[in-house]
């Protein structure tokens, strides 16, 4: 039997110190020379559902509690539900246990349509004012909360989950897969002043429980 090895989008130019495999995806755990932030970490082998239903406050129907406003999102150990619009909401799960898509015909898996990053640390959003005009830092929203729109010109959704400037400050992003490495350049490019750096995903997870 053939086993499909499932490959990310994103490819960073630095040297991969540990990896591990996962679901059939290569992951990287560490890179060389990681710094000591900013970061951008690759999360596209995160599973990622969208869900469309008109009854989708509904958690009998869906089995999930989302947010009813949208804009709104709703963090939960290694899981993060976002509210999109009247009838849809984005499901992006950020743990290492594999999940299943439920047995509803209101979810879609598009991990492999769309590419995943979290930017974090020190100037995280230094670096964002200058990929786009969004405000991932509005002073009426609290995080986490998503946003819609162009970042560095390409249709995406940002959430912002920690609206801090320090070292805890962060944000996640994706958007359509074909966008990959023209996305990842600009990214790198516009945080090269602030000496952000590819790291691995257990960087990102150090970061994620550490806000728990």
């Amino acid at each position: 039997m053939t086993t499909l090895k499932r490959l990310s989008p994103v490819i960073f130019e630095a040297k991969a110190l540990k990896t591990d495999e996962r679901e059939n995806w290569e992951i990287v755990l560490s890179y060389e020379n990681e710094g000591d932030g900013p970061w951008l970490t690759d999360l596209s082998h995160k599973p990622r559902w969208d869900l469309q239903d008109s009854q989708i406050g509904d958690a009998s129907i869906s089995g999930l509690i989302v947010p009813s406003t949208p804009g709104d999102c709703l963090l939960e150990k290694n899981r993060l539900i976002n509210r999109m619009n009247n009838t849809q909401a984005s499901i992006w799960h950020m743990g290492i246990e594999p999940v299943k898509l439920p047995d509803f015909n209101g979810f879609t898996d598009v991990t492999d349509a769309t590419i995943f990053v979290a930017l974090f640390g020190q100037r995280a959003f230094s670096i964002a004012e200058k990929m786009t005009a969004l405000d991932f830092m509005d002073p009426d929203k609290a995080a986490p909360f998503l946003l819609q729109g162009p970042c560095c010109h390409v249709p995406c959704q940002v959430v912002t989950v920690v609206k801090q400037a320090d070292m805890s400050g962060g944000f996640l992003l994706t958007c359509s897969r074909g966008y990959a490495q023209s996305m990842v350049h600009a990214i790198l490019d516009a945080g090269a002043e602030f000496g952000l750096k590819p790291a691995g995903e257990t960087r990102f997870t150090d970061w994620l429980q550490s806000l728990s």
